[in-house]
This record gives C-alpha cells, structure tokens and sequence, in this order.
C-alpha cells in the first residue's frame, strides 16, 4: 500500500459485507457501506488505534480512496467510534 497518513489520520480499508451467516443464510444485499473496517496504517500521533484494528467509524467523516483497486477511507483518530 503507498498511502501514508499524516498526523493522527488512519488509513483502513474496506469490508466487504458478509453474504452469508456462518450457518449458511444468505443475507439480502446492503444498500449502504458497511461502517466499519480494518486499519491498514496510523499516522505518527494516533495514541489508541494500531494496524490490523478492526474500527467502526463515523460514516460522513471520511475520504474515500481507491489504490489498485481496494478502497480505502482516511480519516482522523477522533472520527473512530469503537474497536472490534
């Protein structure tokens, strides 16, 4: 990945979301991005958050970036809700 955050921005990428439940359902199409992600990178003043952090997030506060072909969101430290 070459994007390297700033400051106490994160970089994480996008989750698909589940198709199926691990009995087998198959769940009905989302019509709206999943509100969470895994972080791939952490600027050099985030204090909580660490790569391969599972985040939820607030939805209206991030960039939405693609790099051969993955998307990717940016967004500050304070913008992350919770971990997983």
């Amino acid at each position: 990945m070459a994007i390297k955050p700033l400051s106490n921005r994160v970089v994480a990428k996008l989750e698909q979301p589940q198709e199926k439940t691990a009995s087998g359902l198959l769940l009905g199409t989302a019509k709206e991005d999943p509100a969470y992600a895994v972080v791939e990178a952490v600027g050099p003043d985030v204090k909580t958050i660490k790569k391969g952090d599972k985040i939820l997030y607030k939805e209206f506060s991030t960039s939405k970036v693609k790099v051969d072909d993955e998307d990717y969101i940016i967004l500050e430290e304070k913008d992350i809700l919770a971990t997983i």
